[in-house]
């Protein structure tokens, strides 16, 4: 049987985290005949991700300054993206760290610092967003859980944790939208094999930033729960969730 599809909410489409491969990749599947607004630090620098959007098909590509730290500021730089380019039809939530897991063991400004970026300033964002949408009556809000946070492990369990509280919060957050017209896609991706994991080897079940796009725009064509990339992933971590603990603490990531 065909799985049923919908149009995406219409609006300005949003990439907080402007270079990231996975939010780029995204924007150009979305980007035909809509603005694109890109938010990163130093976004003057944005020309080529701009570039391509433009060969995308885009209407009109914009580029923004945004301090995802910086929680303060996100209600105003949301209010601004609506005041200059309209209501937001999608808002990608890319920004992040991996940190050092080793360094952050050690120095708590390190372990704070992941925490900050990878939960705190998501929720930050999830919030205003989430208020500005309810507000509007639809639009689509993707936020990037980790299988690292299904089950946290010793081997990056700083990272994971920040994870594993942020897909709590997104699975609540969802809920909580139901009914509004406002549709939250979590993604739960394995290992993604781009600039961000550069130089570290590809775990099991890898995938690219063109692998993670195309699962997000299925995902928000059907308003779909939570998507795993891959999605043998699903039942891969329903296994790992019965390991005994003794295992569990001896693999390596």
């Amino acid at each position: 049987m065909a799985t049923r599809t919908k149009q995406l909410a219409p609006g300005t489409v949003l990439i907080l985290g402007g270079r990231s491969e996975i939010g780029q990749a995204v924007a150009e599947r979305v980007a035909a005949g809509r603005t694109v607004v890109l938010a990163a630090r130093n976004s003057s620098d944005l020309q080529p991700q701009r570039d391509r959007l433009h060969a995308a098909g885009a209407a009109a590509v914009h580029a923004i300054e945004f301090d995802a730290d910086d929680v303060h500021s996100h209600a105003t730089v949301l209010a601004s993206v609506v005041r200059d380019h309209g209501p937001i039809g999608i808002a990608v939530l890319v920004f992040g760290i991996l940190g050092d897991q080793q360094r952050a063991e050690r120095e708590s400004a390190h372990a704070l610092q992941v925490i900050q970026t990878d939960y705190v300033a998501q929720v930050s964002v999830l919030t205003d967003l989430a208020t500005l949408m309810r507000t509007q009556g639809d639009g689509h809000i993707v936020v990037f859980s980790s299988v690292a946070g299904v089950r946290v492990r010793r081997a990056n369990y700083v990272y994971g944790s920040a994870k594993a509280g942020l897909d709590g919060f997104a699975c609540g957050l969802a809920d909580s939208l139901h009914g509004t017209g406002v549709h939250l896609l979590l993604v739960r991706p394995g290992f993604v094999i781009g600039t961000m994991t550069d130089g570290m080897k590809p775990a099991p079940f890898s995938s690219t930033p063109n692998q993670v796009a195309d699962a997000v725009v299925n995902g928000l064509r059907r308003r779909s729960g939570p998507v795993w990339v891959p999605n043998l992933l699903r039942p891969v971590f329903f296994g790992m969730r019965l390991l005994p603990q003794p295992i569990w603490r001896r693999l390596p990531r």
